[in-house]
């Protein structure tokens, strides 16, 4: 009940299962995302881990879609965005 997905596909919810997913946490699945950046003099290559869930406790990821979302907007219907909409994987 708590997964990206179901927040994205259930829109209708009632305040009470709002509450419940609340209680019930983000979903923190270890991600596949990376990412190469070019720099002046090389290339970066950058990867997901799975400790930026720690650093960051609104953070929630999407294993189906394979990117980043802010659990808290998902689940109380924050404004349309990246965040809240498509996902991050940058």
């Amino acid at each position: 009940m708590n997964s990206v997905d179901f927040l994205l596909t259930n829109k209708d919810i009632t305040y009470e299962i709002r509450t419940e997913i609340k209680r019930l946490g983000s979903s923190v699945p270890d991600l596949i995302i990376s990412t190469t950046d070019v720099g002046k003099s090389r290339n970066y290559s950058r990867n997901f881990n799975s400790s930026v869930y720690d650093r960051f406790k609104w953070l929630c990821g999407c294993p189906k879609r394979n990117k980043l979302f802010c659990f808290i907007c998902l689940v109380m219907g924050g404004n349309r965005s990246a965040w809240t909409q498509e996902g991050v994987s940058r």
